[in-house]
């Protein structure tokens, strides 16, 4: 996935014009009155960027679990917006990347590659595609249930709470779990399409041609000009889809809050999401360790749009450090939501059970998951475009 510097971070719009012109008539005075090059700099980037250095009042009545629950309760909270990694779909029996002993690059030996990364960088698969459909056959897509955690982004939808479900998972359990396209920015791509990698043919594949070809340990070639065929997930070496930079445009100009699960925050341009989050809005970290901290210079300077948990300055962020799914349960127990989120996943993988029993993928044809009855969606009635 192409690495990028996180964009600068966000701005207050109100007062954002007249915060930069006051800044160019306090510059001289600033210089003038003996400030240290290091307060004069930080003062300046601060009126500039509407990132005053003081401490800002709490959004949440308190930065916990109960504090984000009410404010989801009250007429603030409209549309969600969830970043989503591995660390959802681990209990489903998916490994993530990074864990020391379980994770994904610690179990890559017997592939023999260089470093563990090679397995997702574009010009290694050209060259070597093997160790890549070897390992797409242990982690197909359509032989895992979507866990807890999917489904209580799932209910989100239901609620029409959530605007967007951003993640970085190729194992398409977010559509399996029963969100549509229109509700989710698979950052890194997706499995459900393959296409040919030669520019000059780039012929398309469906999820069932591809299935085909790996289970049958063929390296998938395309039947037009017998080029590698390739699923639509982005490698190392890619640019992110153009979906992704579009909605995140528009998409958090209306947060109301951020939910960020399982995720180590670690790859951009994706992490860099969470600096996209307007200031006036709070902001949940649902992981097993703290992640997407502010770094502690730009701190200094009063800069940074990452997360700020423990100093006497933090007034949005919480942390709830745990298991996903355990986490989405306390919060949908606290919401009052839980035996609905417990009877949706029953009633769910009992109908994932029994479409595996007349052998039939979960995504069917279309790539939508059978939906149960719910009711309809700001979307769908109007209230919340696309």
């Amino acid at each position: 996935m192409a690495e990028a510097d996180p964009p600068g971070p966000p701005q207050d719009e109100a007062g954002k014009v007249q915060d930069a012109q006051d800044s160019d008539s306090e510059t001289e005075s600033g210089a003038a009155s003996g400030e240290t090059e290091m307060d004069f700099l930080r003062n300046l980037f601060s009126r500039t960027l509407g990132l005053g250095s003081g401490k800002r009042e709490k959004l949440l009545d308190e930065l916990s679990l109960e504090g984000v629950t009410k404010f989801i309760q009250s007429d603030q909270c409209q549309n969600i917006i969830c970043m989503v990694g591995a660390g959802i779909s681990t209990s489903a029996g998916i490994p993530d990347f990074r864990s020391p002993t379980t994770g994904l690059y610690a179990n890559l030996e017997k592939y023999n590659l260089p470093y563990p990364e090679a397995i997702f960088e574009i010009s290694y698969f050209k060259k070597h595609p093997e160790p890549f459909f070897a390992l797409a056959r242990e982690l197909y897509p359509g032989q895992f249930k979507p866990t807890v955690c999917h489904y209580f982004i799932r209910l989100l939808k239901d609620k029409g709470l959530l605007l967007r479900c951003y993640t970085q998972n190729i194992d398409t359990l977010e559509r399996v779990a029963g969100l549509e396209p229109e509700d989710l920015v698979e950052a890194h791509g997706t499995f459900y399409t393959s296409h040919c990698v030669s520019s000059h043919c780039r012929k398309e594949y469906d999820l069932g041609w591809m299935k085909d070809k790996i289970f049958s340990e063929a390296t998938p070639k395309c039947e037009k000009c017998q080029s590698l065929v390739k699923p639509d997930i982005v490698f190392f070496g890619e640019t992110l889809p153009a979906r992704f930079f579009s909605c995140m445009q528009s998409d958090f100009q209306k947060v109301d809050l951020l939910i960020i699960m399982g995720t180590s925050l670690q790859v951009q341009p994706f992490a860099s999401l969470v600096s996209k989050a307007p200031l006036a809005t709070p902001r949940l970290l649902i992981n097993k360790e703290k992640t997407g901290q502010r770094d502690p210079f730009l701190g200094l300077m009063g800069m940074g749009g990452g997360m700020d948990f423990d100093s006497d300055k933090a007034y949005r962020d919480v942390a709830w450090l745990g298991d996903c799914d355990k986490g989405c349960l306390a919060l949908a127990d606290l919401l009052g939501w839980k035996k609905e989120l417990e009877a949706l996943v029953k009633k769910e993988h009992a109908a994932i059970d029994a479409q595996a029993g007349a052998g039939l993928h979960p995504l069917g044809a279309t790539g939508k998951s059978a939906q149960t009855d719910r009711e309809p969606t700001k979307a769908e009635k109007g209230q919340q475009p696309q």
